[in-house]
């Protein structure tokens, strides 16, 4: 990071990090200041693993599932990957279909946690 002086000269910027209640000061580089901020993983979205493509969906929105119900299959590499539900829910949302060619870290399924009846 770099900053201004008083007589207009660019010069490097210290940062603080405290770790374990201990303060350090350092430099940082562009690839630290560009960085994608953290953002904490939500359970409700269920997101591709690996790119691949969509051969099957066995759920729609407003379903019903139990844990370990089969939601749909992400196909990758010649594999067939069964994405499970992973909590007992309500299908909020249901972002892909039949054929769909997905990224890694699409978000395939919003599930909302709920009791579910036996």
């Amino acid at each position: 990071m770099e900053k201004e002086n008083q007589n207009g000269k660019k010069e490097h910027a210290f940062v603080s990090f405290v770790v374990n209640e201990a303060e350090y000061k350092t430099l940082t580089n562009k690839m630290y200041e560009t960085r994608k901020p953290y953002e904490p993983k939500n359970p409700n979205l269920l997101r591709a693993f690996m790119p691949g493509n969509i051969p099957e969906v066995s759920i729609k929105k407003g379903d019903l599932v139990k844990e370990g119900d089969k939601l749909l299959i992400l196909e990758a590499m010649k594999m067939k990957n069964l994405i499970l539900a992973p909590f007992d829910g309500k299908i909020k949302s249901v972002n892909v279909k039949v054929g769909d060619k997905v990224s890694k870290n699409h978000v395939l399924v919003e599930v909302t946690p709920q009791k579910v009846k036996k």
